[in-house]
């Protein structure tokens, strides 16, 4: 049986976990670090591929997707036994992806080759690969699944790609070094941090135009400590959230306004953001502290962190 076909056997039969667990890409452990959500406690740590960072789970929460950067692989972790079950395909160097809302593609930005890459998780085989400015990392992808933007770091754009056509339907210009990518839950707009540029964009999803930018100001930091990464922003629209790196400050901001409310202290150098399902808390990885924050999102407070692995990167909570 061809290797694609057996992994995609797999996908489709391996059982269902239970209980909420959180897993975390260590980048220069070259590890996932299991918790148990309700216990914060580390469970488990599983050696991956070289250099993990973004991490994604399937639409059924069975499978989490790693992206092996240095490994030139996604590779797929099932969440029930928690072994390796195969690796799919991708371009040199995959750093972020997302997957679509039906569950059936992943979307991977490869930094080294400039593309994303279209992977069908249903046969396990690449069905397209897609031109993009230099250096991308972002991703995101609508509601409705019709579009999928990715930004490139050093071309300094949000690029909105259909996801029929693949072709690339506009390019938005937004600030210096752009990182994340975040649809609304209602698709109307996109969030775009800007690392360098210290901003983030809101991006009208209709208009493809940029109709606010928002900046961060915390008394004491300098101005390029101030650096947007991860993004989260709640279902409701009602507040959205903002890692700033070596700030070690998550931002909290009023997502219908823009006003940035307030900024929570967390661990060193916060790279990425994940709700729990119910939105209630927030985690936040910590790249160079070595550990992960636990946000109460009605509080807004940071409530503890977990000791991790070296160099935590990405994060992904299974109900």
């Amino acid at each position: 049986m061809p290797a694609a076909a057996a992994l995609a056997g797999a996908l489709a039969f391996t059982p269902m976990a239970q209980g909420q667990t959180v897993f975390v890409s260590n980048e220069k452990g070259n590890s996932i670090t299991v918790i148990d959500a309700a216990t914060r406690k580390v469970t488990n740590t599983i050696p991956v591929g070289e250099r993990p960072r973004g991490i994604a789970l399937s639409k059924d929460n069975r499978h989490l997707y790693i992206c092996a950067s240095d490994s030139d692989h996604i590779e797929v972790l099932d969440t029930e036994s928690l072994e390796m079950i195969g690796t799919l395909p991708s371009g040199p160097d995959p750093e972020l992806m997302t997957i679509a809302p039906d569950g059936k593609r992943l979307y991977v930005a490869n930094e080294d080759d400039n593309l994303v890459t279209v992977i069908d998780l249903e046969t396990g085989d690449v069905l397209n690969e897609v031109q993009v400015g230099v250096e991308p990392e972002g991703m995101g992808v609508s509601p409705d699944g019709k579009i999928i933007v990715n930004t490139s770091e050093t071309t300094n754009m949000a690029h909105f790609i259909d996801a029929e056509s693949f072709e690339i339907v506009a390019n938005v210009l937004v600030d210096q070094r752009p990182r994340y990518a975040q649809f609304t839950a209602d698709g109307a707009e996109v969030w775009v941090s800007s690392e360098i540029g210290g901003t983030v964009s809101v991006v009208d999803a209709e208009t493809k135009e940029i109709k606010h930018k928002i900046s961060f100001s915390v008394p004491g930091l300098q101005k390029e400590a101030l650096q947007p990464v991860g993004i989260a922003i709640t279902s409701d629209r009602s507040k959205a959230f903002v890692a700033l790196g070596p700030a070690n400050r998550v931002a909290v901001i009023d997502a219908k306004t823009y006003e940035v409310e307030d900024y929570l202290l967390v661990g060193q150098r916060v790279w990425q953001l994940a709700f729990t399902p119910d939105e209630s808390q927030l985690y936040a990885t910590n790249g160079v502290s070595n550990d992960i924050s636990v946000i109460d999102v009605a509080d807004q407070k940071t409530l503890v962190s977990i000791p991790v692995g070296s160099f935590p990167w990405g994060v992904a909570i299974k109900p």
